[in-house]
């Protein structure tokens, strides 16, 4: 056979795991740990049928129950407090929150747009990126590849954006745009500025800047003079405001259901934190001496905070105290030949380069680390075990905590 010819070790894996029966499979998954299991549940639908049909994870969960490993329940009862997929979330958040604090960072660098980026959501795998060059971007954040292309309408500006997994809704000028993933738009246009069936609530004297939700329909908006409101959405009243002990305008919110905690970030490089149930802020720290520009933290996690800024830093903060737990910068340099070109592959709009990423030490003075290697981050979204990031220019990194 000729050498050039000859299958790569990565292209015969999977041949030789299609060609392995359902018992086999079952008796090699036996032999795993909970957790490389509940990682194999979810490499593909195969393997999740098989471990799924055959009981292995609730079953491996009961005898680690029995044998005291986990839960601290009295176990007279016969089975555990906790429901399987109870424990597989926490298991999984913990893992995340360990990574984030502990784990080596590499960083996956590519061009996603032909000018800048300055927005980014992410949700069930896809990465919706745009504004700038007047078009839309649905990523897969496995493969980087672009997945569909949405342009905006009347080269009118894109001023915000979600998804979901049938459309895309986007506020374009005063018009809010829906594009059905199938490619079908429709736009509905407002009055001189104002929506006919909309709700208009005055909750600041100064520009409202940003805007999020809670569960039980209350909305929370932070103005630029440094004041933070809570209206309620079914009577258009203002419940509370809440105070900041440092004249500083808000930039960015966040609000976490799972601890009803409502997290602000403001131009003077602030971050707080308030309990929504009591209105009290529960600690504020100033994690940089410049403007913060975007928080997040990933669904159901009340431990770990991601912020980023205008000084390039990304920083790990401790949700319920509000200490700074790691900081990253790019470390600039590819990984070695042989690992950087397997990974530099033409897709989407460019190259992707691998790099690893800087954990910085708790007294590294950031102003000598070269702007180069900490662009302003503008936005970013947070995924298990990574961070999306985007710097108001042609690129996107996803940074990989292992």
């Amino acid at each position: 056979m000729d050498p050039k010819k000859r299958p790569t070790r990565s292209s015969r894996a999977p041949a030789r795991i299609q060609s392995l029966d359902h018992d086999i499979l079952c008796i090699i998954f036996s032999f795993l740990d909970f957790f490389d299991l509940a990682r194999c549940s979810v490499v593909c639908k195969t393997w999740s049928g098989i471990i799924n049909k055959s009981k292995l994870l609730e079953a491996l969960y009961y005898k680690k129950w029995q044998m005291g490993l986990v839960g601290s329940e009295n176990r007279s009862s016969g089975c555990p407090e906790k429901s399987l997929n109870v424990y597989l979330e926490e298991m999984a958040l913990r893992h995340h929150r360990l990574a984030l604090q502990q784990g080596r960072v590499q960083v996956d660098h590519w061009r996603a747009h032909s000018v800048g980026v300055d927005q980014c959501r992410k949700k069930m795998g896809l990465l919706l990126t745009g504004i700038g060059d007047k078009v839309m971007r649905l990523w897969s954040l496995e493969s980087y590849k672009c997945v569909g292309e949405y342009p905006i309408p009347d080269k009118v500006p894109l001023v915000d954006f979600d998804f979901d997994e049938s459309k895309i809704v986007g506020l374009v000028g005063s018009r809010i745009c829906i594009w059905r993933r199938n490619g079908i738009r429709s736009i509905f246009p407002s009055r001189e500025g104002t929506f006919p069936k909309g709700l208009c609530m005055r909750m600041h004297a100064g520009p409202v800047t940003c805007l999020c939700l809670s569960d039980d329909q209350l909305i929370l908006s932070g103005s630029s003079l440094g004041s933070i409101t809570v209206s309620n959405l079914l009577s258009d009243q203002r419940v509370a405001e809440l105070r900041l002990t440092h004249s500083t305008g808000i930039t960015t919110m966040c609000f976490n259901p799972s601890s009803h905690l409502l997290f602000a970030g403001s131009t003077a490089g602030y971050v707080f934190c308030w309990d929504l149930r009591t209105r009290r802020c529960l600690w504020e720290t100033r994690v940089s001496p410049n403007v913060v520009y975007s928080m997040q933290h990933l669904r159901n996690d009340a431990s770990s905070l991601v912020v980023g800024g205008i000084d390039g830093v990304l920083r790990i903060l401790n949700q319920n105290t509000g200490e700074v737990v790691s900081r990253f910068v790019l470390e600039g340099n590819l990984l070695s030949s042989s690992s950087s070109s397997s990974h530099q592959n033409v897709v989407g709009s460019g190259t992707i380069q691998r790099m690893t990423g800087r954990r910085l030490s708790q007294n590294a003075s950031i102003d000598s680390i070269p702007r180069s290697s900490r662009p302003p981050i503008t936005c970013l979204a947070v995924g298990m075990k990574k961070v999306i990031t985007t710097h108001n220019n042609k690129y996107i990194r996803t940074w990989k905590f292992n």
